[in-house]
């Protein structure tokens, strides 16, 4: 295997079972091999794709100043801004190549949570901001929801097993600006190696490569998608739930070649979590004598808790 497998999202959504049942088949084999597929036909346009990217990129070019305004102190980095080199992979003493913004949830009315979420950060200076990026969240989370279900009926359980635990969840929409490397770093890469805490993960089109996905034989393999593709890959939440069955890979972003250190670099993934509430304890559909269970018991706010105290964010 020398790129991610490639699933079509229309084979789920259409009304021939046994085109749905090849996306279940697909898709559940390549996050239980690999963790990480290439998915066509989801619900995110080419065109608001352009246009939060386009956002993006004029907020990330603002002063220094008036960016450090939207950094909220006190929310562990869960809304607003957060400044270069904040953020380091999870056993890493140095700081990531990148600075960021964070999206949150905007919950319904009759949501009935157990915790109350930070309100969004609107960013004065660019009115559409987001206008779009609050648009590209829901149909994100809309997409996540429907590979769970394909998952949940690979597992063999209820098709919408995850659906009321996504539903107002505590998922987060991430721009990233890797900025233009200026001198030889010294130990720290735009992204280092590690597995995600969330669900599952909905990455667009990255602006550069870098992306690269580290195989079961212990090699890195580029993570290359077809135009207009999402990268969807496992995060550590689901790896858990699912005891081992679907994979968290291991993931990083590399700096680019010296003769492109001049080049910034603008992604943008969606990190689809549940409400805080949610257990994560082993499911008994994926607990045998063949597969004892390896995991303590745990909730998605504990568990997230502790990971965000690890990667150094609270």
């Amino acid at each position: 295997m020398t790129n991610i497998p490639s699933v079509d999202l229309a084979d789920f959504l259409s009304e021939d079972p046994l085109r749905k049942q090849k996306f279940v088949h697909e898709v559940g084999t390549a996050y239980s091999e690999i963790g990480f597929a290439s998915v066509k036909n989801h619900f995110l346009s080419d065109e608001l794709m352009a246009q939060l990217y386009d956002q993006v990129k004029k907020f990330f070019a603002l002063p220094i100043a008036t960016k450090e305004k939207y950094e909220i102190s006190g929310l562990g980095g869960q809304r607003g801004y957060i400044s270069f080199g904040k953020e380091h992979a999870k056993g890493k003493k140095e700081g990531d190549l990148k600075e960021f913004w964070h999206f949150g949830q905007e919950v319904s009315e009759n949501a009935n949570l157990d915790e109350e979420y930070p309100d969004n950060v609107l960013v004065n200076e660019l009115p559409s901001f987001n206008k779009v990026g609050l648009e590209a969240y829901q149909l994100l989370e809309k997409t996540g929801i429907y590979v769970l279900r394909a998952l949940s009926l690979y597992i063999g359980m209820d098709e919408f097993y995850y659906d009321k635990w996504v539903a107002n969840g505590n998922s987060i929409l991430r721009p990233i600006h890797y900025p233009p490397i200026q001198t030889e770093p010294k130990g720290a890469v735009r992204a280092g190696a590690h597995g995600d805490i969330n669900l599952i993960t909905l990455l667009m089109g990255a602006s550069a490569g870098g992306l690269q996905v580290l195989r079961k034989d212990g090699q890195w393999i580029e993570a290359k998608p077809e135009e207009g593709n999402l990268v969807i890959n496992v995060g550590d939440m689901l790896e858990r739930h699912t005891n081992n069955k679907l994979r968290s890979t291991i993931h990083r972003v590399v700096n680019p070649p010296k003769e492109e250190w001049g080049k910034p670099r603008y992604s943008i993934p969606f990190f689809l979590h549940p409400r805080s509430d949610m257990s994560l304890n082993c499911l008994e559909e994926c607990v045998d004598k063949s597969h004892p269970k390896g995991f303590d018991d745990i909730t998605a706010g504990d568990f997230l808790n502790q990971r965000l105290k690890e990667i150094g964010l609270t």
